[in-house]
């Protein structure tokens, strides 16, 4: 009985130094939007936001060199976006240099 009570006091201290060490304890606040004022009239001005490009319909689904590929720019989205490709041999950024189908 008295290990049982030993091992509850210690997780009891683990847990309270846990909540008090981990736990944030002020809520970042969220950036308001801010007014510029041009010519006596007040803008309203959004925070910037952070945009991705519209979709180009290609996706990741494992092919990793040039002759699996159909076009430049599924080779140069392939290159950019997904992991594990084998098809810029010199590291320059440009895929399928050598591709005579391109």
């Amino acid at each position: 009985m008295k290990k049982l009570l030993v091992y509850l006091l210690l997780v009891f201290i683990a847990w309270h130094y846990y909540q008090k060490n981990t736990v944030p304890t002020e809520i970042e606040a969220t950036p308001e939007p801010t007014v510029v004022e041009e010519h006596d009239a007040p803008v309203y001005q959004e925070p910037e936001l952070i945009r991705f490009e519209p979709s180009t319909g290609f996706s990741c689904d494992g092919r990793q060199y040039c002759s699996q590929m159909r076009s430049r720019p599924e080779a140069e989205y392939f290159l950019k976006n997904c992991p594990n490709t084998k098809m810029d041999g010199d590291h320059d950024g440009i895929p399928c240099e050598n591709d005579t189908r391109f």
